[in-house]
């Protein structure tokens, strides 16, 4: 038996458990089935000789097939397909898979449908198949810290809950009101006061000048690179759920500071000027100018 034969053998013994990840995360099989066989594509022109686990490798690659089409589908405004309540898995884990789509239900898929792509993502991934927050933060572009979020505001949106509790959100919005008030009165040391120690900032490639670092590490360079990018210029807003700062000259909306905040101070900043991001963030502006994307 030769290498493509063997590689599409374990690819078929793998085929049920994807079905089963994209389906959870799309609420539809014909997109399910798209995303699955977009990973077998992407398997037969891949160089997989050094890859230990390839079910999991497999999963990486449709989850990260699954949030682009989440994402696209946010970007045109389209409505969900519909969920489709079935078991959609063959093989060896048809049983389990069933067992599974039975308990899950159109209503979860129908709550599912309300979460942010990346929210929804983390959710799956972790909560309905236990990948760990370190392997799921490369797949939504996050740290493990800013993915164990997502996932925690999905599942109480899931749980009927608030994503972000009240008080939690007043009291991160207070954190990034200070950090704002450092920024447009240029006070290094307040900035400072309200950053954590070992904060990181991380920014877009394709805003960045040539040669620029990507990630900044530690609060006295990040405190400089905000100042730096003009962030006293940031309006609060809403984004992906958490308080943070958009910068929209003119209405058109430029970049978005997202943060995470953890024990009172901004632990992160993710600078998002990507077109493509930025529309696929979930923003709610907290002031009264209207913002174009």
């Amino acid at each position: 038996m030769g290498d493509k034969e063997i590689l599409a053998g374990q690819f078929e013994a793998s085929r049920g458990h994807l079905r089963a990840v994209a389906w959870r995360m799309l609420g539809s099989r014909g997109e399910a089935e798209d995303a699955v066989q977009e990973a077998w594509l992407r398997l037969a022109g891949a160089d997989t000789g050094g890859v230990q686990n390839l079910r999991g490798w497999l999963t990486t690659v449709v989850a990260r097939i699954c949030l682009d089409m989440l994402r696209a589908r946010n970007v045109r405004r389209e409505e969900p397909i519909g969920a489709e309540a079935e078991a959609i898995a063959g093989g060896e884990d048809a049983g389990r898979e069933a067992e599974i789509a039975d308990s899950i239900g159109v209503a979860m898929l129908v709550v599912l449908e309300t979460l942010a792509p990346a929210e929804r993502v983390a959710f799956v991934l972790h909560d309905m198949f236990n990948l760990p927050f370190d392997d799921i933060a490369p797949i939504v572009g996050r740290s493990p810290t800013a993915a164990r979020q997502l996932a925690s505001r999905a599942r109480r949106r899931v749980q009927g809950k608030p994503a972000t509790p009240e008080a939690d959100r007043e009291r991160q919005r207070e954190v990034v009101d200070a950090f704002l008030a450092a920024a447009r009165g240029d006070d290094f040391a307040a900035l400072l006061a309200v950053l954590d120690p070992d904060v990181v900032l991380r920014a877009d490639r394709s805003i960045l000048a040539p040669g620029q670092a990507r990630e900044q590490r530690g609060s006295a360079a990040v405190a400089r690179q905000a100042l730096a990018r003009r962030a006293q210029f940031g309006e609060p807003a809403l984004i992906d759920g958490s308080p943070g700062l958009l910068l929209a000259p003119f209405g058109r909306l430029r970049l978005v500071l997202r943060f995470t905040v953890a024990h009172g101070r901004i632990a992160e900043i993710d600078v998002v000027g990507d077109p493509e991001r930025l529309q696929a963030l979930d923003l709610a502006v907290l002031g009264d100018r209207p913002v174009s994307r």
